[in-house]
């Protein structure tokens, strides 16, 4: 039923029920350290920046965070099913940062993704956000080529919302040295606070999207 809107029958009419009984809809958010919050203060993270973001505009939504530090496209798939509790209504995936550094080939990484969307999307019908990163050129036109196209190419396929990129927002406004400095830990790969939040700024929209497609199966 959908969670946004409950009906009940009352004397052979249809009313809509109090709103207050209204469960939340439920996203689930698989991804690796960028989504974990790694390295920051518990509420600094990007799963806590993005709940309040949610909050602010009175969603009526609860954002589970399921990121793992170090986590691969591979490890995403292999723990879904305990990532996916029978509550997830929408999912949230943020994967392949692990992959870029390891260098695993993009098929291989896009084999994984396709299998996660084909069981969220397919088998359990859950709306799906896929946000993806842009592979650096250092391992070659073709590699990048192959990697950046995956994300777009599978959630035409799932029809899930797109977003390009996971860190793209802090560098919209400034070059990549400017944001690393702001925006970045002292290791170079993480967000800080800062940063995060300019990525929520960014990436909340789409989130929104996803919450009301949820509310609408």
């Amino acid at each position: 039923m959908n969670k946004a809107v409950q009906f009940c029958v009352i004397a052979g009419g249809v009313t809509l029920a109090n709103p207050a009984a209204a469960e939340p809809v439920t996203v689930v958010a698989l991804g690796d350290s960028l989504t974990a919050g790694y390295g920051l203060p518990e509420g600094e993270g990007f799963v806590p920046q993005l709940q309040d973001w949610l909050d602010a505009r009175g969603l009526e939504v609860e954002i589970v965070n399921a990121g793992v530090s170090g986590d691969t496209t591979a490890g995403g798939l292999a723990r879904l099913d305990w990532a996916l509790s029978e509550e997830a209504d929408a999912m949230i995936v943020a994967l392949g940062g692990n992959d870029l550094l390891r260098g695993i080939p993009p098929a291989s990484s896009r084999a994984n993704l396709d299998a996660i969307l084909a069981e969220v999307a397919e088998e359990r019908g859950l709306p799906v956000l896929l946000i993806g990163l842009e592979a650096p050129g250092n391992y070659g036109p073709a590699f990048k080529a192959a990697f950046d196209e995956m994300y777009p190419a599978l959630a035409e396929r799932y029809g899930a919302l797109h977003e390009v990129s996971f860190l793209g927002p802090l560098m919209a406004e400034m070059s990549a040295g400017e944001a690393r400095a702001r925006y970045m830990q002292g290791d170079g790969i993480h967000p800080n606070r800062e940063g995060v939040a300019v990525i929520v700024e960014a990436i909340g929209p789409r989130v929104a999207e996803l919450v009301a497609r949820a509310g609408e199966s």
